[in-house]
């Protein structure tokens, strides 16, 4: 099953001379790849001692794929990587470092804007490639569950590696476009997947098993947390990620998936410099069309659904959360059962016990839906018969500790299946493995949160230690405070660098000479201007408190006119907080202000 049908190179020799890249693979240095760095036409020759003696050459673990940007095309290589684990014997590998090389020797041919325009898109292509992690595996197929490949007929097992997998999943894709379409480069196409791997050896009453956690993050819709909400028009929801626990005992193996994404309606909660902006509903859009969309995808993909919804129930995601049930309601799909648990009212005060409330209203589901399980005859003993999709306002934070304690009750059963615990234990009366576990799922939480939202996750130290620590709230708020400054000032960079990675936006060539670049500022000066007088007059007040040695009527005039005058700067960034923050340019999200 893990085996794919056809070979994909693990390494090869990228020489580099000026008119051409040539690779050859250490598995068949008879075979080359060749791209012309002047007509950019790719070709698979046979190795005539083509490479002239003047190219320079590196060991490289794979094409990463190409980007083309202002300056040409660019030629993505993986340069250093890591073994984690391996999964049925199949080694997975972590990409530690990349390099891109561009085509194109110079830059002389560009004007001094584009040459600007053109290093911005470099950092923005550099920005996705260090976010951690990509992950790929030359002989194992990483997008799909076990249970999918296990579905799968000999004809699509028998395909590249590249050709089968679950595009959802594959985030090079249009990196690769390039050399995916032509079948004999079939062994130079690796799909990388985005997200986050831990692989461990756990030994428990003298028995060995391996324990795999496996997120995939999905590349429709794809974002950061403020730019990226709600649901599309073809039912693809923002930060949608699929998770898989497996585990492999005496040549047999189970797996449990589950599903995160942001709640299914059209919904936006942009940046305005307020620590929370207001998620707003979309008035006019067809919720029930693009929810509809999405549920069939899930039910085809995955059997029966049950929606967590683990949302407020008052304030802000009131709307959200009376929206969401009133559409699945309408839906009155019979393969759908919604479940809402207001997490922060349950769990207020520390009482994280009440997260027992919401396991006990699921407890038809879990048994219900089940897992897959393979005997070491590849024989399916059982079959996963439906999904939990969870979500919360992010479907970070909250939803991590849910997952988490969904997994574990499968695990429970799973390693019970096993015989390797008995029918009255508990993963908690193992400590060494259960500390493993929490920490599996924190860090888990905790790159998914960087990926999404920029900093790690919050509520980790119940994750890790199933108590609320005041440590952790203190960790939980700096981490508020470093995604409020990432939000709204940096993010809509980070949106353009996924969008152009990703491919959604498609650079001309021409940008910055007969066509408009977009990356071009369109900060208004009289926006900027508030800030500056803000600064100014905080500095002002204060030098009039501090500065005199004696403190008069004057006195007392200078610091309420300057304390007027930061209340009304303050007053006014608030106001113009879209303009002020960092939106992206690659696409159009900004509001529309009605007048200025």
């Amino acid at each position: 099953m893990a085996q794919n049908g056809q070979m994909v190179y693990k390494s090869m020799n990228l020489f580099v001379s000026p008119e051409k890249f040539y690779l050859r693979p250490n598995d068949n240095e008879n075979e080359l790849l060749i791209i012309d760095r002047q007509t950019f036409h790719i070709s698979l020759e046979v190795n005539r001692n083509q490479i002239p003696s003047i190219a320079t050459s590196k060991l490289i673990h794979g094409i990463f794929g190409i980007v083309r940007l202002i300056a040409g095309p660019h030629l993505i290589v993986i340069t250093k990587v890591s073994k984690i684990g391996e999964i049925y014997g199949q080694s997975v590998i972590k990409i530690d470092e990349t390099e891109i090389i561009p085509f194109s020797r110079t830059t002389l041919h560009l004007t001094e804007d584009q040459i600007v325009y053109n290093k911005s898109y470099l950092n923005m292509i550099k920005l996705v490639l260090d976010s951690p992690y990509f992950y790929l595996s030359y002989s194992y197929d990483l997008t799909h569950t076990l249970q999918s490949l296990y579905n799968c007929g000999p004809d699509f097992m028998s395909k590249s590696l590249f050709e089968r997998a679950d595009k959802r999943f594959v985030w090079n894709l249009s990196l690769l476009a390039d050399l995916y379409t032509k079948p004999e480069l079939s062994a130079y196409c690796i799909p990388i997947m985005h997200g986050f791997i831990t692989i461990n050896a756990v030994t428990i009453n003298r028995k060995l098993f391996i324990w795999t956690l496996i997120s995939r993050r999905c590349i429709n819709r794809a974002g950061t947390r403020l730019f990226m909400r709600g649901i599309d028009a073809d039912g693809n929801p923002a930060n949608y990620v699929e998770t898989e626990q497996i585990v492999e005992y005496d040549s047999s193996q189970s797996s449990f998936v589950q599903l995160r994404g942001s709640i299914p309606l059209h919904w936006t909660q942009l940046p305005d410099l307020r620590y929370k902006p207001p998620p707003q509903l979309i008035q006019y859009a067809n919720h029930m069309q693009s929810y509809t969309k999405h549920i069939d995808h899930l039910i085809n993909n995955y059997g029966r659904v049950c929606l967590i919804n683990l949302i407020n129930h008052t304030g802000q995601e009131q709307p959200l959360e009376k929206a969401f049930k009133e559409i699945v309601t309408q839906s009155n799909n019979q393969f759908v059962r919604f479940e809402s648990f207001d997490f922060h009212h349950e769990c207020r005060k520390m009482r994280w016990y009440r997260l027992s409330v919401l396991m006990d209203r699921i407890d038809t589901e879990l048994k219900e839906f089940g897992y897959f399980l393979m005997s070491a005859d590849r024989t399916a003993l059982c079959l996963q018969d439906g999904i939990f999709r969870t979500n919360c306002i992010d479907s970070l934070d909250r939803t991590n500790v849910v997952q988490g304690l969904i997994a574990k009750h499968c695990l429970e059963n799973i390693l019970k299946r096993f015989q390797i615990i008995s029918g009255s234990d508990k993963l908690d009366d193992y400590d060494v493995f259960n500390n493993l576990y929490r920490n599996g799922w924190a860090d888990n939480a905790d790159i998914c949160s960087i990926q999404y939202a920029g900093t790690g996750a919050l509520k980790t130290d119940y994750t890790r230690t199933g108590k609320r620590l005041p440590i952790g709230v203190v960790k939980d708020g700096v981490n508020s405070l470093i995604r409020y400054y990432k939000n709204n000032f940096t993010d809509g960079f980070r949106q353009d660098a996924i969008d152009l990675f990703l491919g959604y936006y498609k650079v001309d060539e021409n940008e910055g000479k007969v066509v408009k670049c977009p990356l071009k500022d369109r900060q208004e000066w009289k926006y900027l201007t508030l800030p500056i007088f803000f600064l100014a007059s905080i500095a002002m007040f204060f030098f009039s408190l501090l500065i005199p040695t004696e403190h008069s009527t004057e006195t007392l005039l200078y610091l309420l006119f300057w304390l007027a005058m930061v209340s009304t700067t303050l007053i006014g960034i608030f106001y113009y907080g879209s303009e002020l923050a960092d939106y992206p340019k690659l696409r159009d999200v900004k509001p529309k202000r009605q007048s200025d």
